[in-house]
């Protein structure tokens, strides 16, 4: 099993945040994780995205911090951080998520 690095609650800064909400495409991946925790292959499944350019959007997500990834057996977690982010940036993801819905197609 790899290591996957997190930065810890209190190193997480707002401009590194900003970066990783900054992508579309990561954005989608917030607001299909924001609910709880789903796989890396469920998440790939249904992006239509390689599978190289989805690690990529994964690892951006989890070294800023907004993410947290962990692998059981052969399978990898991911989920919202959202109470170290809620704790570091109150309002944030809140309006985030918010935003990401009403853009959302119906």
């Amino acid at each position: 099993m790899r290591f996957l690095p997190h930065p810890a609650a209190e190193d997480i800064r707002l401009a590194a945040v900003m970066h990783a909400l900054s992508d579309p495409a990561r954005l989608d991946i917030v607001r299909r994780v924001a609910d709880g925790e789903v796989t890396c292959g469920a998440l790939a499944e249904e992006a239509d995205l390689h599978k190289s350019t989805m690690s990529h959007h994964y690892r951006v997500l989890r070294e800023a911090g907004v993410t947290h990834t962990v692998q059981r057996g052969r399978l990898r977690y991911v989920r919202l951080r959202r109470d170290d982010l809620d704790a570091r940036f109150p309002g944030l993801m809140e309006s985030v998520l918010n935003a990401v819905a009403a853009e959302a197609p119906a």
